[in-house]
């Protein structure tokens, strides 16, 4: 049971926000409430303050920081999470004013992809993000220290790690980097491979929760992980999908995107998201019943370029239709789809885009070929097309796995 639901163990939190003009404050705060939900605790109030600047010593003025302490005191808050990245001073001037232990955005994040990490890729790369991110902000860590491992912010890497010396912490660092790049330089190997074999990827990435994991075992049955939580999903999952044409494609699920992402989590995760920037075809999926939909499609198509996807079919995937009033107001083109995975309206369509988007337009065909036309036969063979054949008294009947430039050579024998 998640922990928000057990009223006996729920821990409290405050979420705290400043509009500099920046970014779109208000949406940030609705993202942020939902990260704090995920991480598993209760988001019972906000307070949002409009300045020109973040206040050097507490992000927020002294007037605004009182009132924080005194509604903390009032509710009996856990913890305090701030929608931006803190300085380990301004941490400590929000903590010795209101008592309460205090997180930023990218601590919050760091803390769910800790809880959601399963495979031993994803527990490294989530260490070395927490740690990396941690280094800077080990000096003073007297009253902070004492507080780890109670809660929301506090899981991952663990207080003994903490507590060891900076050069401790930078060996494991180097530990950690070397393990990946290996991991890293396996999935190249892996990918490679693929490539030599002649599989077809197609990469599902998104907005975190905008449904890729229902959309993956839709497809293909894979059994992934499907919750409507934020980061449901972290590591990477591969399946094969047989198009209606015959064609396999292995599916690749990976990990969602969130606007603003900590640069620490971009760099450790860089290698599962090579996996779609490797794809030969993207399914960029978006919640279409989310107000910021094209914002969520923007925020993933930003990253792609980062990553040289540029060259890529990326094929929009507007999803939870069924969720939206009026189906109309969704952008629908030759290159786009709507879809509903959980109850599967749309599926047979996005099949569809996805075939034209092969990097070859590849068909199955059952042929009955004459015995005097062997040749026919022979071509298919040195093609790598021919997936089978029987002798018949009318002929060799035959299935076969086509690529368009040889269709006219077999069309007159077309079952």
């Amino acid at each position: 049971m998640p922990m928000y639901e057990n009223k006996e163990t729920i821990q409290q939190a405050l979420l705290v926000g400043i509009d500099t003009g920046e970014y779109d404050a208000e949406s940030s705060m609705k993202e942020l409430y939902e990260l704090v939900r995920s991480a598993g605790a209760e988001p019972i109030a906000s307070m949002m303050q409009k300045r020109d600047k973040p206040d050097g010593a507490t992000v927020v003025g002294s007037g605004r920081l009182e009132e924080i302490t005194e509604f903390c005191r009032q509710h009996e808050i856990d913890f305090i999470v701030f929608d931006r990245e803190l300085t380990p001073t301004q941490i400590r001037n929000i903590e010795a004013a209101t008592d309460v232990r205090t997180i930023d955005r990218t601590m919050l994040i760091l803390d769910i992809f800790a809880i959601r990490a399963k495979s031993n890729e994803g527990k490294l790369q989530v260490e070395l993000a927490q740690l990396k991110y941690l280094m800077p902000r080990l000096s003073g860590k007297g009253k902070e220290m004492s507080r780890l491992g109670g809660g929301v912010g506090t899981r991952g890497p663990g207080e003994t790690k903490l507590e060891t010396d900076k050069r401790h912490i930078r060996r494991r660092i180097e530990y950690l980097k070397e393990a990946l790049q290996e991991m890293t330089e396996r999935r190249s190997r892996h990918r490679e491979r693929r490539r030599k074999d002649g599989i077809i990827t197609a990469a599902i990435v998104g907005y975190t929760n905008a449904g890729k994991s229902t959309l993956m075992n839709t497809l293909t049955q894979a059994g992934v992980l499907s919750e409507n939580k934020l980061f449901a999903t972290l590591d990477p999952t591969s399946r094969a999908l047989q198009l209606p044409n015959g064609v396999s494609v292995m599916m690749i699920d990976t990990v969602g995107l969130v606007r603003r992402l900590p640069h620490h989590l971009v760099e450790a995760f860089k290698s599962t998201l090579e996996e779609a920037a490797s794809a030969d075809i993207i399914l960029n999926v978006c919640d279409a019943s989310c107000e910021e939909y094209r914002l969520h499609l923007d925020v993933t198509n930003s990253l792609l370029r980062e990553l040289g996807c540029t060259d890529k079919p990326i094929i929009p995937v507007y999803n939870k239709c069924d969720l939206v009033s009026d189906p109309a107001d969704i952008p629908h083109d030759s290159d786009s789809v709507r879809i509903c995975a959980k109850d599967g309206r749309g599926i047979d369509e996005l099949l569809r885009v996805i075939e034209e988007h092969l990097p070859v337009r590849l068909k199955r065909f059952r042929l009955l070929i004459p015995f005097d036309k062997g040749s026919v036969l022979a071509v298919l063979r040195n093609a790598g097309a021919l997936r089978s054949e029987e002798y018949t008294a009318e002929g060799i009947a035959a299935e076969a796995l086509v690529e368009e430039p040889l269709w006219h050579k077999i069309e007159e024998f077309v079952q």
